[in-house]
C-alpha cells in the first residue's frame, strides 16, 4: 500500500492519500517525534519507487505497510 501523496497539516499532522484511494489524517509524533524535530518535518516528501514517506533527505523514513497501518488505526478524520 504506497503512499500517493500527502498534506502536512501543522506539527506532525499529515493528511495521507494512499494509492488505494484511502485517505485518512494523522499525528506521526510517537513515530517520528524521536527522530526529526519538529523544525525538520517540512522535509517530508514521498520516495518515488517505495512510496513511504521520508524526512531529513530519506534518513528517517515511515515504509508504506506501517504508515498505512498506523494511520488506519489512529485516524482523526473518520468518515
Amino acid at each position: 500500500m504506497k503512499l500517493k501523496q500527502f498534506e502536512h497539516r501543522g506539527n506532525y499532522v499529515f493528511a495521507l492519500t494512499f494509492n488505494n484511494g484511502e485517505f485518512m489524517e494523522t499525528d506521526l509524533s510517537p513515530l517520528i517525534e524521536n527522530h526529526v524535530d519538529v523544525s525538520e518535518v517540512d522535509s517530508a516528501r514521498i520516495d518515488p519507487d517505495w512510496g513511504c514517506l521520508e524526512f531529513k533527505n530519506g534518513a528517517v523514513d515511515i515504509e508504506p505497510k506501517t504508515l498505512y497501518q498506523w494511520a488506519e488505526s489512529h485516524n482523526l478524520c473518520h468518515h
